[in-house]
This record gives C-alpha cells, structure tokens and sequence, in this order.
C-alpha cells in the first residue's frame, strides 16, 4: 500500500505541470479510492489472481491496456510482471521508462557486515526520473497533496463532529521487526487520550479489530475502526486528522498524501532506505537506537529477523513519542 501511495504526490504535479497528459493507473482494484480523485487519471484493476494470472493473464493485461491507446509506459513497480508487460509495449514501439528502485544500494544499507549506512535517494526522488526519462519533467518544489474530504456519515455516528484533535494511530505493521511492542503502544495511548479535547481513532486491517480492541481499555475517547468502515471511508476520515501515528506501513504513507502530520516509528528498518512518508520532517522519524543495536536497518521491509535485534523498537520511549505528537498538535 505505501508504494502505491507515494506515487500520488508525482502523479499530482504530473497532471498539474502537463495538463495534457492523461494518465492510466494500473493497479491492484483495492487502491482504486486512492486516485479517485486525481484530474486526468483513469484507473484500470489488475486480477493477478484471475484473468491476469500467470504468463497468459500478462498478455491479457497488455491487450487490455492496448485498448486505452497508451502512447508512454512508466513502470513504477519494477518486478517481473510489470517488466513483462513492459516489454511487450516496448516491442510495439512504445517509449518505456522504468523505476530504480537501487536494489544494490538498499542491500549495502541493510546488510550486516561493511554496511554503508547513508540516506539513499527517495523513492519520490526515484520515480521523477521515471516520468523525466519519458519526457515530462516535474518539480516538486512545491508539495502536493490530496485534498480534504468530507468526514464520512458513519465516523461521525462514532465520533459525534468534530470539534478538537483526532489523532490517528496505526500500531501494527506487516511484520513483527517494525511494530512497536504492544505494552509500549498501549502506554502511548493511554497518554494521548488523558489530553484534553483529544480523541484517538485507531486503524488496521479486518483481522486487527480483536487486537485493536485491546488499546481502547475504557477509554471513553479511544475508537477503533477496523471492520466499522470501507477502505474509501477510511481515506476520508484520514484526511480529517491533525496527527497520525504510524509503523513504517502504508497508512503513514496514506495520511502523508493528503498533507497530515504524520510520525512514524522505526524498527529493523529505517527512513534512510527511500520509504520516509511525503513532505515529513526527518525528525517525525523516530528511530530504534543504533548505539544499542548497530546492525540497524537489517532489513528494507521488516522481513528479516536478526537474533538478538526483537526488542530493538523498546529503544524509542513513551515519551518521546507522546511529546512529538503533543508538539504537531501544537503547531
């Protein structure tokens, strides 16, 4: 989901900066509310576990995509599928521009022994080349975000209307190696919600409702919305918020687009690798401690687990997060 996400800000300038441009997005059908809302973007479902399936489901989808008379190809995934769909265009004399994704560089930073630890290239960074090797430039001096949203009928029925600070708060992540232990997370909350005139919305996957359940202990001003609304519903209600606080996963990365505040904790991995949410302060990105725990970032996605590193994340106190999202919500 977040590499889907940061694509919308280099979409946005794209479509401002080169009116005439029309845009097909093609994706998974579960992102499509993600650029509903973009000018010039149509956005074309792709089913790798049916019609799209396998080699002949890729010819499939290059005969679908044909029929949109496509005159440009910008592959911002960069793996084999796209690569093959990718090279059939290019047969058909297609102008083909591809992402780095700097797969060597990320496994220098991530390695254990002779890491190179140094801040790489940004994957926003990385997909401006993409669109200026097909021949559209695009400055991003200027930030762009998805605009605000109504707030959805059915948080409000939770909620009541806004009136103070909603602070959002995504505690889990994919894997284990960037989730922030649960005893620590429950703290924060606790914290968060004694503050007056503030309200935490909770959010996760279906499956994470039971765990979810667990932050709200009592609190009357703590909501937990997994299974309550759909995907589209939760972008507008995220679009609400005057913090969110994440793992390194996707709904930091839907909150950045829309120009939230958005904090980020990180464990095995680390904002160095390209993967920081859009137009962040580095200093909304709170880090495990590498004097305690060297070999940090072991990992680009968390999915590494290195003996003697599960406790890494207990290195960021209570604390300094509470006090980073206090500070947002000053500003």
């Amino acid at each position: 989901m977040g590499d889907v996400a940061i694509t919308v800000p280099v979409i946005l300038a794209l479509t401002a900066q080169h009116p005439d441009v029309k845009i097909t997005v093609v994706s998974r059908p579960f992102f499509k509310p993600i650029f509903e809302k973009l000018p010039n973007v149509k956005f074309l479902s792709v089913h790798t576990h049916h019609e799209h399936k396998g080699v002949l489901g890729l010819f499939r989808l290059y005969r679908d995509l044909k029929s949109h008379r496509l005159t440009h190809i910008a592959d911002l995934h960069n793996v084999l599928r796209s690569q093959v769909v990718r090279f059939l265009f290019s047969l058909n004399g297609k102008k083909i521009a591809f992402t780095d994704k700097g797969r060597s560089e990320k496994e220098a930073l991530t390695r254990l022994s002779n890491k190179k630890f140094q801040p790489l290239k940004t994957m926003v960074n990385r997909h401006l080349e993409t669109f200026k090797n097909l021949g559209y430039p695009i400055n991003l001096d200027i930030p762009y975000f998805l605009k605000q949203t109504s707030i959805p009928i059915k948080a409000i029925e939770i909620l009541g209307e806004k009136t103070g600070k909603w602070i959002g708060i995504a505690p889990f992540a994919h894997y284990s190696g960037k989730t922030y232990p649960l005893d620590l997370m429950q703290k924060v909350v606790d914290e968060l919600s004694d503050k007056e005139g503030v309200k935490i919305l909770l959010f996760g996957g279906d499956s994470d409702f039971e765990r979810l359940e667990t932050f709200v202990n009592g609190n009357s001003n703590v909501f937990n919305f997994a299974k309550k609304i759909s995907f589209k519903e939760e972008l507008n209600l995220i679009s609400n918020l005057d913090v969110m606080l994440s793992m390194d996963s996707g709904n930091a990365h839907l909150a950045a687009i829309y120009g939230v505040k958005t904090i980020t904790l990180w464990g095995a991995t680390h904002p160095y690798a390209g993967f920081a949410p859009y137009n962040q302060p580095n200093e909304n990105c709170l880090v495990a401690d590498r004097e305690q725990y060297p070999l940090l970032p072991t990992s680009v996605y968390g999915n590494k687990k290195v003996a003697g590193y599960e406790d890494a994340m207990r290195t960021i106190p209570v604390e300094i997060i509470v006090a980073r999202v206090l500070s947002q919500l000053e500003d």
